[in-house]
């Protein structure tokens, strides 16, 4: 059985507790904090049910991330259609079943409510992810659409972003490059014409029409410098793309409905890589 059909069903619901249980059991209508006390003393499965496991970490990653886009979505006052078309195309990659996109369209909801508790929820995120920094940084990636869902950012929006990555204890210099991921990838949705930021700009020679990345884009992404030597590019390079693997996401808790959204950060990576390789005449 899949991680959704156990999340779904009667038994892995009270695999969790804390704010992220709260929220699932908010939604799917389970007593996750009892019945997590009841599978510990009744069932004897309290190993299984440490931080860190990888269904466990999977339910963490997938409640945090629907719940904290609705609740940025509404950071400045309004939820806008851009906002909820991103939010629909984030479940569509995802190819999530009739039942699955209630879930997430719940969660957004729980989000968007006064009371949410962002800061425990993202903290406690974090906890359940114990060192995959790489699943921290997908979820960040995917808060970064929720910003740039109307085509610019709001102040109300980069605030909670920040202070989404303050709880994850997330470098700003990554959180950029993430924005630069995201940008590119809103560009090229749009076949390369779009740019959704003043942050960045190129002439036609010196961008990439498939990804929409400039070569500023391209040495920021990669994080270094344009006069950078080809080793140092290369690591870069690899370094990236092994952050970005599906299968190594996947290994470390991520659902596997999100393979595709990964697939598409290292299509912008290599065309970064390609892009600087061309301007270097490498």
């Amino acid at each position: 059985m899949n991680w959704w059909g156990k999340l779904l069903g009667s038994g892995f619901g009270f695999l969790i507790g804390g704010p992220i249980g709260a929220l699932l059991g908010a939604v799917l209508g389970h007593n996750f904090d009892s019945g997590l006390e009841r599978l510990q003393h009744e069932q004897g499965e309290a190993e299984n049910l440490e931080p860190g496991t990888q269904e466990r970490v999977q339910a963490a990653f997938f409640t945090a991330t629907f719940a904290t886009m609705g609740h940025i979505s509404k950071a400045d006052g309004k939820v806008t259609p851009d906002e909820i078309k991103v939010t629909e195309s984030v479940m569509s990659q995802m190819q999530l079943s009739a039942e699955q996109r209630k879930v997430a369209i719940d969660l957004f909801q729980q989000g968007k409510e006064p009371d949410y508790d962002l800061k425990a929820v993202v903290e406690q995120f974090r906890i359940e992810c114990r060192r995959r920094t790489n699943l921290m940084q997908m979820f960040v990636e995917i808060q970064l659409h929720a910003v740039y869902a109307d085509g610019s950012s709001h102040p109300a929006e980069e605030k909670v972003l920040e202070d989404v990555c303050e709880y994850l204890k997330y470098p700003k210099f990554m959180l950029r490059q993430m924005e630069i991921l995201v940008r590119a990838g809103r560009a090229s949705s749009s076949g390369g014409k779009q740019r959704t930021s003043g942050r960045s700009s190129g002439n036609a020679a010196g961008v990439d029409q498939t990804s929409g990345l400039s070569i500023s884009d391209a040495y920021k992404l990669l994080g270094v410098k344009a006069t950078a030597l080809q080793p140092e590019v290369k690591r870069a390079y690899r370094k990236l793309m092994s952050q970005h693997h599906p299968d190594k996401l996947v290994a470390k808790g991520l659902p596997e409905e999100m393979i595709k959204i990964a697939t598409e950060k290292t299509q912008h990576i290599k065309a970064a890589y390609e892009l600087i390789k061309e301007a270097k005449g490498w």
